[in-house]
């Protein structure tokens, strides 16, 4: 068997939580940040929860995740 690789784009886009849930960034965070309230950029820092449809997907991604 070949070892399982984890793929480097994922890695740096998806994390772990402790309790084993995929949490991802929102998009739009840096793309015409001078337009935007304050407000709405804070609203791009929190990270939320990966759907469920996704989850599969990108757990083959993340192997050891």
């Amino acid at each position: 068997m070949p070892k399982l690789k984890t793929h480097k784009g994922a890695r740096s886009r998806f994390h772990v939580t402790g309790g084993g849930k995929l949490m991802r960034t929102k998009c739009g965070k840096s793309h015409f940040r001078r337009k935007k309230a304050p407000r709405t950029k804070r609203l791009y820092d929190e990270m939320i929860p990966v759907s469920s449809a996704d989850k599969k997907r990108i757990g083959r991604l993340l192997p050891h995740a």
